[in-house]
């Protein structure tokens, strides 16, 4: 199960090491610490690491350079191992860091320190991964038909995303509780009749 930082913070993440503790769930806890929840830092968060959090509930953690691929590879199979095996649930911290803003209307600038971006820029995982496979003798042509590769992967998911047709409307409504809630119907009638008043020419 993949999360955050910021929800650790939450309620729900301590929910599910306990659930998953008492369970004793095949589960994989993976939490990608990126030290920036929007403009809030890990530090705001917790005051230990958050690989510990899980220890309270009975959950084993372990902390990770996730910019470091194999050995993110290595930690996680082990651990996914453990959960299919029979042993429990686990925590995985992976550190990492969010180069970019958290949205396209967030300017990280305002409370990032710039020298704390360079550094962790440094430690880009793709740079420091190609770097390892060059020491390894890979040549210029593989990473250039990496690269090709992905350009084309890239343009066929996006082709291919913007042909799918849109899903019903009614769709955002299911699952939302077991049973029928007048709520959600009452909100449901009011969304169809504004997508309706498009197609009429009176939209409210």
């Amino acid at each position: 199960m993949g999360f955050g930082d910021g929800a650790t913070a939450e309620g729900d993440v301590s929910e599910a090491l306990l659930f998953a503790a008492t369970t004793k769930a095949p589960l994989v806890f993976f939490c990608q610490n990126n030290q920036w929840a929007i403009s809030s830092p890990v530090s705001a968060q917790t005051v230990v690491p958050l690989y510990l959090r899980g220890t309270g509930f009975g959950v084993p953690g372990i902390q990770v350079d996730g910019n470091d691929v194999l050995a993110c590879y290595a930690v996680t199979a082990k651990h996914m191992d453990d959960a299919r095996n029979g042993l429990g649930p686990s925590l995985i911290e992976a550190l990492t860091y969010r180069v970019g803003a958290h949205t396209t209307s967030d300017d990280p600038t305002k409370y990032r320190p710039a020298e704390e971006l360079e550094y962790w820029k440094a430690r880009d995982p793709l740079t420091r991964f190609e770097k390892f496979l060059r020491r390894q003798g890979v040549g210029d042509d593989f990473f250039e038909e990496v690269a090709i590769a992905g350009d084309q992967l890239a343009e066929q998911i996006r082709a291919e995303t913007f042909a799918m047709p849109n899903p019903p409307l009614e769709n955002i409504f299911k699952h939302v509780y077991t049973d029928p809630h007048p709520l959600v119907a009452e909100q449901q009638a009011w969304l169809e009749g504004y997508e309706a008043s498009f197609e009429e020419g009176e939209a409210k």
